[in-house]
Parts: structure tokens; sequence; C-alpha cells
């Protein structure tokens, strides 16, 4: 590990100075998340995020796969950009095709970030409220904690078209998932480890009612078992999870995960820090929104 005299901290506040001064941006990587971001200007927000996911999980089990879907949707870009509603200028990410109907607990967020500005006004990022809130759900479901990299700023804007063709849908094939992720930078078995999130939640009919009407690769007695719940009009479960397990390239990994839940838990948090330090804003690039549905 480098270390750094304190001259050196100097010219780098120098030049960070300067590059404001002139306008000029400044590259998101070198502003560097931290856990302790926080820890003077609000100390308390973590444990106020955690108290309020705990509430939310206890009153509605199903919220705490809701909020955990809804950090994953905005953080192809981690940015808090799920959270805007439409304007007049942009076409937001709420009704984007893997979003629409589907993507929950925004009153959620809501009500924590209302918590938050009274404890600590205009501090605090949505984005940041997002990973906190998600990794405080996978708690309250019995999962395992990590530590949440800290300092991400709000987008400014929104786009559904970016949202439809980033965001990898429940009908995808094993090489489009590992492209899709591929192109995030994560590995096949980093994807594998993310897609472990299904196993918690719920899913809508119209994402599996073809599968387990039409595929063969689903235990039989599980599939007719729904087809009387889930008839065909009206358009593991999903087929983008069972293509994990299909003899294919990333069997090995599933059933090595299945074998040890204490690896699982261990490789998904590591994997969610990873996820969460997506491209995030930081510094100018971004703002830190007072109302998460709009910018300031």
């Amino acid at each position: 590990m480098a270390h750094f005299s304190s001259s050196t901290f100097s010219f780098v506040s120098y030049v960070l100075v300067l590059c404001m001064l002139l306008g000029m941006q400044i590259n998101t990587t070198f502003a560097q998340l931290s856990t302790t971001f926080y820890a003077t200007s609000c100390p308390n927000v973590v444990s106020t995020i955690q108290t309020a996911v705990a509430a939310a999980v206890a009153n509605e089990p199903r919220m705490g796969a809701s909020l955990l879907r809804l950090h994953f949707h905005d953080c192809f870009g981690c940015d808090a950009s799920i959270l805007l509603d439409n304007t007049t200028t942009f076409t937001g990410e709420k009704n984007a095709g893997p979003n629409a109907n589907s993507v929950r607990g925004y009153d959620v967020i809501d009500t924590i970030k209302s918590r938050v500005e009274a404890l600590c006004p205009r501090t605090v990022s949505c984005a940041d409220i997002l990973a906190v809130a998600a990794r405080d759900s996978v708690v309250a479901l019995g999962g395992r904690s990590w530590n949440v990299p800290l300092g991400r700023r709000d987008a400014r804007t929104a786009s559904a078209n970016a949202a439809n063709s980033n965001l990898p849908g429940p009908g995808s094939s094993l090489s489009g998932l590992i492209t899709n992720f591929a192109n995030k930078g994560f590995t096949a078995k980093e994807m594998v480890i993310l897609s472990g999130s299904h196993t918690i939640g719920q899913a809508r009919c119209t994402t599996f009612r073809n599968r387990i009407h039409t595929e063969t690769n689903i235990d039989p007695t599980f599939a007719n078992s729904l087809k009387g719940i889930f008839p065909t009009s009206g358009s593991r479960l999903l087929h983008s999870d069972q293509v994990l397990f299909n003899n294919g390239s990333t069997d090995a990994q599933v059933i090595a995960y299945n074998n040890d839940n204490p690896t699982f838990l261990t490789d998904f948090a590591v994997a969610m820090v990873k996820m969460g330090n997506l491209s995030p804003l930081t510094w100018s690039n971004g703002e830190i929104r007072t109302n998460c549905r709009r910018t300031n």
C-alpha cells in the first residue's frame, strides 16, 4: 500500500480546489467511497435507516426483497435515478420495462429520507440510503451484514431507455446474462452470486407463466402445482434462474453454493459491495436531494 506525506496531501487538496475553481471535471474514481463517510456529519444515519428498514420488513417480510431489488435496479449506476418521477425534460426509470408494476419500496425510502432529513438536513444522499437499506433488508431477513461504503451523490436526471437496455430480464439466456454482467465488470461467478438474491421475495406471474407451461427443464410436479394458479391466459421459477443450472458453464458454481451456504453469504456480501460501487456520482457530479422523487 502506498504511503503519502503531508505535503502530498496538501498538493492533492490544492489540485482539487484548483480544478473546482476552473470548472474542470474530477475523475469520480479519485473520490473514494468510505464506510465512515457520515461519521461526523451524520453519525446516527446508519442506525436510523436500520431501524426504519427493520420496521418495514417486520410489517411486510416481502419488503426486504423489494428494497434489495430496488437497489439492484438502481445500481447499474447507483445514483438513485430510479427514484425520480417523470418530468417535462425526461422520462424516468420507474415505468421502464424491467421496473413498471414490479419495482416497489419507494414509500419506504420516502419515509427513511424524511427521517434522515430531520436528523441531518441536506447531508445524506438518496443513493446512499438505497445502499444501506438493501444491506439492512438482507440482515432483517436473516442474512449476513456487510460494511457499506458511502459518499454517493444523487443523479439530476434519469433515463427509461438506459434502464431498458442495461437491466437483464427474466427471460435472459445464460450467455446474455454473462455478457450483461461482464459489461459492468462482473465475472460469471459474481453474476451467479447476485442472482442468488432471487431466493427471497416474490415474482409476478407474467415473468414465469410461459416457463411453467412450455419449458421442460423444470420439476413437473412443481410446474403442475402452479399451472392451475397461473393459467396461460391473462402473459427455481424464472427462466433466467434456471439457465444458471441447466448443463451449462455455471452449474458447478450453483452446486458449490448450494452445498456451502456460509461461503455463499460471504461472497454475496462482497459482490453487493462491488455492485454498490458501480460508477457512483461523487462531489459536484451529483447532488444531495431533499426529496428522493425529484431533483433540487
